[in-house]
């Protein structure tokens, strides 16, 4: 049927790309504190624990390789998801996290090199335009997006008929995703945090299957759902 070949549905040697979004980082103030700081923050305690859950879940299911980025929060939740299946997580550098004011000197705040009421007006632009082009001194949403879709797009061409996951981060699942819908936000959804996101690959198609589920999260007297 066509709507099998559309959507990746019956069809096989298909690709299943599990994204998951790392857990819950310690978050500094990127207005307040050295930009520096904000870059690579570890995961928190309950970051951990929403690791633990989403590894978990996936734990019953094959899984064939596992993917991360290099930052430690997403990292982390790779190496937790993969030692159910006795794998290494393999680092990708193009899936980190979008860079916002990467060209900031590294020691100063935002609020002192760019002034408070330019960062909001930079908030407001954001909650209407959903861009990361509002913001100065970053990377552009062109090379964003450009390095995480060839970076997915290169690992589905390595793992061709098998089940992934891509432990990364919540600007990488929106710009893929967002790629493959045709969405005119880098930003068109809020992951949550260890939330799974699926998308089929195979015949030249790419099929959303779900997104931003955290039904793992909800389990007995628990509730980790952060975002």
């Amino acid at each position: 049927m066509i709507f099998d070949r559309a959507f990746l549905t019956d069809v096989e040697g298909v690709t299943e790309l599990i994204f998951v979004r790392h857990g819950e980082q310690f978050i500094p103030d990127p207005r307040n504190g050295p930009v520096g700081d904000t870059f690579d923050p570890p995961l928190s305690e309950r970051g951990r624990q929403q690791a633990d859950a989403v590894a978990a879940r996936l734990s019953v299911d094959r899984v064939d390789a596992v993917y991360a980025s290099p930052l430690q929060r997403a990292l982390e939740t790779g190496r937790a998801i993969a030692r159910h299946h006795r794998l290494e997580p393999v680092v990708v550098h193009d899936l980190r996290e979008v860079e916002i004011f990467r060209d900031i000197p590294p020691e100063k705040s935002a609020l002192e090199f760019l002034g408070r009421d330019l960062l909001l007006g930079i908030r407001e632009r954001m909650l209407r335009e959903r861009k990361w082009d509002v913001y100065p001194y970053s990377e552009s949403s062109f090379e964003f997006r450009k390095r995480t879709v060839n970076a997915v797009e290169a690992i589905i061409a390595g793992n061709q008929g098998k089940r992934v996951v891509i432990a990364c981060h919540g600007g990488v699942i929106n710009a893929y995703i967002g790629h493959i819908i045709g969405s005119p936000y880098d930003m068109f959804f809020r992951p949550a945090h260890a939330s799974i996101s699926v998308v089929f690959a195979g015949e030249g198609v790419r099929a959303l299957q779900s997104l931003n589920d955290v039904h793992h999260l909800r389990t007995g007297e628990w509730n980790l759902v952060s975002h």
